[in-house]
């Protein structure tokens, strides 16, 4: 059983957020699904993000850095999208961070530190052809060669939010692998 603190995409923690969590609670995980965004979502990704921007980036990453605190260490850090940005700089500067899921996106490990930590494993998932992970794709290639901790899962198709079964762009067999691999990582951590 592991420990997860699980960040939201920039349309907020919507309903398929939420079943992602619960499927995984259901595998015997605990799973802490933080609420950046004030009980709100959006119903597209430019909504989100112009909420977010007026909202200012940096207050809601100090919402979520304060989610972490009180919670402990052995903790896996995961994020959708606009989350990774949270999970990451956790999973990065966190002393006994358990690991690290960054589901559509990944930032350059220099955003966070001169490296990635020793032995904290990570999985980066993407879809191929999505506008904004391929932005992110350099940062997760590097990542993934920069060490034997890392996994990159690129996914045909373009969808950004794909896992998320209350948005247009859930693909549930890209879904279904993805939260297999998840499983199986969160099982060896």
């Amino acid at each position: 059983m592991a420990e997860v603190l699980l960040f939201h995409h920039i349309q907020g923690l919507t309903d398929g957020v939420r079943a992602f969590a619960d499927e995984l609670r259901a595998a015997g995980h605990v799973v802490h699904t933080p609420d950046l965004f004030g009980g709100q979502t959006f119903s597209s990704i430019e909504d989100g993000f112009g909420f977010a921007k007026s909202v200012g980036f940096g207050v809601l990453r100090e919402r979520g850095m304060a989610a972490a605190s009180g919670l402990g260490t052995d903790l896996v850090y995961a994020g959708f999208s606009f989350g990774v940005t949270i999970a990451q700089a956790l999973a990065q500067t966190q002393p006994g961070a358990r690991g690290a899921l960054l589901f559509y996106s990944c930032m350059p490990v220099t955003e966070f530190g001169e490296a990635w930590p020793e032995g904290v494993p990570v999985e980066i998932h993407g879809k191929e052809g999505d506008e904004f992970f391929d932005e992110d794709l350099p940062a997760a290639r590097a990542l993934a060669e920069s060490t034997a901790y890392a996994e990159l899962f690129v996914y045909p198709g373009d969808q950004h939010l794909f896992a998320d079964s209350s948005l247009e762009a859930y693909d549930p067999e890209a879904a279904a692998l993805l939260m297999e691999r998840v499983r199986a990582f969160l099982a060896r951590v």
